[in-house]
């Protein structure tokens, strides 16, 4: 059995057994080895190696009680018992191993099976021990008598401490799952409130704005035939009114994912602003991708694409520019932008333009990186860096 799912006390009881096996072994090895009994000697050790093997496929089978790990549980026990009841009768140094034994019996057999068992070595230790010594003393009885009723108190707290083990740990179990479950839920509370607010936004806005729209126009088509002023005044009211409408509209577009995404990958739509942000000047652009492309949340395309179209802008508009290119980088653990060009160049440290603070303000939100290098007269890089969020192992 692994350590797992026992805490430290449970793990310290059981290896204080094995530990108490190795020194009584140990004990009985020397004892033998000093009376010159090679083959006692031989018979120990292979007893050493069964107990051993017993601790190794304790530790390979992690699910304790289940059939196959009980069944060779229990075949080891019958063995490690007759070996031991043979090394007891040929000499008197083996008979105290019995003591780790009793836990072996009760840890492996049902109690109402493991009591007789225990019951059984005691009576096998105090004959092995009164036949070595010629006769049977009181204390020949009263030693392995005491041992196997500490060895059956301390095994029943160890059964009772393992079953509150397991339980604690069946219920850190489900409140792991319930975390998860409660999770999912607050995230689709969170995607249903969203929902709900742009509808909200919707109603109270573009629909309002729509109807307004159309009663101006309907009341314009009215007017149109005998006051013609005031069907102008209709007909620019519902232009004004389009045009709030409209900006509206960018703005759910802005919170939203950007057009360029919604029907393309981050490369290309990084490649097609690349070429659309410069068009109409002398600049020439071009896109690269470097590493093996990864798929990246949703936040992080949009991000990106925002800052490779907030560079280019600064490119086509400021630069002076005849070369510029935007390279989209995928290493291990991060991913970067590199938005550069070999134009007239700035002092990043007397930069106050709102652009470069919201490239800052995105790649923080998610907690990234963004280094403008630039000199005037020798162009400028800017670098967005943005951890890769950690990816879900397979279950």
């Amino acid at each position: 059995m692994s350590d797992y799912p026992f805490p430290p006390t449970l793990r310290l009881l059981r290896w204080t057994v094995h530990g108490t096996f190795a020194i009584l072994l140990v004990i009985a090895l020397a004892g033998v080895a000093g009376k010159g009994r090679p083959a006692l000697v031989l018979g120990g050790v292979l007893l050493g190696a069964l107990y051993a093997a017993g601790i190794v496929i304790e530790g390979r089978l992690p699910h304790f009680g289940g059939t196959t790990h009980l069944r060779l549980g229990r075949v080891w026990l019958v063995l490690t018992t007759a070996g031991w009841a043979a090394l007891a009768l040929a000499a008197p140094q083996f008979v105290w191993l019995a003591f780790p034994l009793f836990f072996a019996h009760l840890h492996l057999l049902p109690l109402a099976v493991a009591l007789p068992g225990v019951a059984a070595l005691t009576v096998a230790a105090v004959l092995a021990a009164a036949w070595h010594e010629g006769r049977l003393t009181a204390a020949l009885v009263v030693g392995p008598t005491i041992g196997a009723a500490v060895a059956t108190l301390m095994a029943m707290v160890y059964k009772a401490l393992h079953a509150e083990s397991e339980e604690r740990r069946l219920l850190i179990d489900d409140l792991v799952r319930t975390r998860g479950k409660l999770l999912q839920a607050e995230g689709d509370a969170v995607r249903l409130a969203e929902r709900e607010r742009l509808a909200r936004e919707i109603h109270d806005t573009l629909a309002q704005g729509m109807s307004s729209i159309i009663l101006l126009l309907r009341a314009a088509r009215r007017d149109l035939a005998d006051d013609l002023p005031a069907a102008e005044r209709r007909i620019t009211e519902a232009a004004d009114a389009a045009k709030e409408n409209l900006e509206e509209a960018r703005n759910f577009v802005r919170a939203l994912a950007p057009p360029a995404l919604q029907q393309a990958s981050l490369a290309a739509a990084l490649h097609r602003i690349s070429d659309s942000a410069v068009a109409g000047t002398p600049v020439r652009a071009r896109f690269e991708i470097s590493g093996t492309p990864a798929p990246l949340p949703a936040d992080y395309d949009a991000t990106l694409l925002r800052i490779a179209q907030g560079a280019l802008g600064n490119v086509s508009r400021h630069s002076g520019a005849g070369h510029a290119g935007v390279t989209l980088t995928y290493l291990d653990d991060v991913v970067m932008l590199d938005v550069y060009d070999d134009g007239r160049g700035f002092d990043p440290g007397g930069a106050t333009g709102f652009g470069l603070r919201a490239m800052r303000e995105r790649v923080s939100a998610l907690g990234g990186s963004l280094t403008v290098e630039s000199a005037p007269g020798e162009g400028t890089a800017v670098v967005a860096t943005l951890p890769l969020p950690p990816r879900e192992s397979a279950s």
